[in-house]
């Protein structure tokens, strides 16, 4: 006797749901009303300002108001049992981002301000409570069809992998030309293809394990931005690129913006010409979002001057440095900056060898290599 288990059950829930397609098909074939003109006005508004509210809910139908939707997230790194660490401050607190699609965002800040975890979450990377974080309307986390069909895209970090008693930071590297890969994705139009290739100046013929630095992240950016997207994540992705590379790659994503109506946030601390690039600029710290505004509206920045940028970013981050110093000293908290020695049995990361390393008597440390990142000393 058969039974009908959860996968033909799955089965006759989708035959069930393309037969109910296939008539709404029929049906809305014999109307004579089109959505594409709104879909395109709705893509045409200009970028608005960061506003308080949560994002309004969005009609059947009707293109999303934000390209981007952060609402009211608190979000720290869980412990090993999946839950926030108890005591422990949020990493992100009360953060609110909305980008209109077309909206090209630089996400600024200091090191460790959480930039990064912030693409993260935005890339569907990390768990975060429903409603929260959408994407075109949709969820970051849970609609994996986001990143599957590559509508949300996320570009960030090195090609580098761990190999055990070889060392972190390995270079991902192999004997095969960069044409094997950039033409191995799906789904891409030859034409899209072709511009991508000649826009960050790849020669199909390298060699992946001959490449430098520059030629590697060129064809790990080409790779990422094949298939077109609506969300475009991107986290100092031109730190190897040289001064032509990152002026054609700047003009590409701007020109998709107002082509595509893209939604682009770039985390970086390189501002070379970015004055024309940028339609918004959010600054962060401590896991706070500063402000999101239009350039245009931003003190030193109206003029769109070369170097106003750096100059003006400059500014607020001495001026959150002296805020975040003050805050300490009313604690009556000295910042210090002290060495602290990794333990780990002995043994140095990825190597065979040990790092065990003894004073002038036995098991004493050594004052001489303490600022080596390579010392283990022993307790």
């Amino acid at each position: 006797m058969e039974t009908a288990g959860p996968f033909a059950a799955l089965a006759a829930q989708q035959k069930r749901a393309k037969t109910t397609e296939d008539d709404d098909a029929s049906a809305a074939a014999e109307c004579d009303v089109s959505i594409a003109p709104a879909v395109a006005n709705a893509a045409a508004k200009p970028s608005s300002p960061l506003p308080s509210a949560s994002p309004a809910s969005t009609a059947p139908g009707a293109a999303p108001r934000w390209g981007v939707a952060v609402n009211d997230l608190d979000w720290s790194y869980p412990g090993i049992d999946g839950q926030p660490v108890a005591g422990q401050p949020p990493l992100i607190k009360n953060f609110n981002l909305k980008l209109a699609p077309g909206s090209c965002c630089l996400l600024l800040g200091a090191n460790g301000a959480g930039k990064t975890t912030l693409l993260k979450i935005l890339g569907g990377k990390h768990m975060v409570p429903k409603e929260k974080v959408l994407i075109h309307g949709r969820e970051a986390f849970y609609d994996t069809g986001l990143t599957t069909s590559g509508q949300l895209s996320y570009i960030g970090g090195d090609w580098q992998r761990d190999v055990a008693f070889a060392g972190y930071g390995v270079t991902l590297a192999g004997d095969f030309p960069a044409s094997k890969m950039l033409n191995s994705i799906p789904g891409v139009d030859e034409a899209r293809r072709k511009k991508i290739i000649e826009v960050l100046d790849i020669d199909p013929t390298w060699r992946m394990h001959q490449v430098s630095d520059g030629q590697r992240r060129r064809v790990q950016l080409a790779y990422g931005l094949m298939i077109p997207y609506s969300v475009l994540l991107l986290d100092e992705i031109t730190v190897d690129l040289d001064v032509l590379g990152r002026a054609d790659l700047m003009a590409f994503l701007r020109q998709e913006c107002m082509e595509r109506s893209v939604t682009i946030v770039y985390a970086t601390h390189i501002f070379d010409g970015l004055e024309q690039f940028a339609s918004h600029v959010a600054f962060v710290a401590g896991g706070e979002l500063r402000f999101c505004e239009p350039i245009e509206k931003i003190d030193g920045l109206r003029d769109l001057e070369p170097g106003a940028l750096l100059s003006t970013v400059e500014g607020w981050l001495r001026k959150e440095a002296e805020i975040k110093r003050e805050a300490l000293a009313k604690k009556g908290i000295v910042p210090k900056k002290v060495f602290e020695y990794v333990r780990n049995s002995g043994w140095g990361s990825g190597r065979t060898a040990s790092t065990v390393s003894f004073g002038p008597e036995l098991g004493m440390k050594h004052e001489g290599i303490k600022g080596s990142s390579n010392a283990v000393m022993r307790g």
